[in-house]
């Protein structure tokens, strides 16, 4: 294992660990976005590019945005 993936595998862990222990929902949304990057980083490194873009289209943009719109028209209706 080299060392950039040693650091990104910590990070991932560090970033999933932050989205677990955030309580709005809000902010978890967008520590879910950074979560989706740093797996796609990792992703990257491991040599799977296929994998990393889909990553960062559907984990880090298309799922936090979907969090975040359902969120709005929640407190919309409220």
């Amino acid at each position: 294992m080299t060392a950039a993936i040693a650091v990104a595998l910590a990070m991932v862990a560090i970033t999933a660990t932050a989205v677990v222990f955030t309580g709005d929902p809000v902010r978890q949304a967008v520590t879910l976005s950074v979560f989706g990057l740093t797996l796609s980083v990792l992703f990257l490194l491991l040599q799977a590019p296929d994998v990393a873009l889909a990553q960062i289209g559907v984990g880090a943009a298309v799922v936090p945005l979907m969090v975040m719109l359902t969120l709005r028209r929640i407190r919309r209706h409220r």
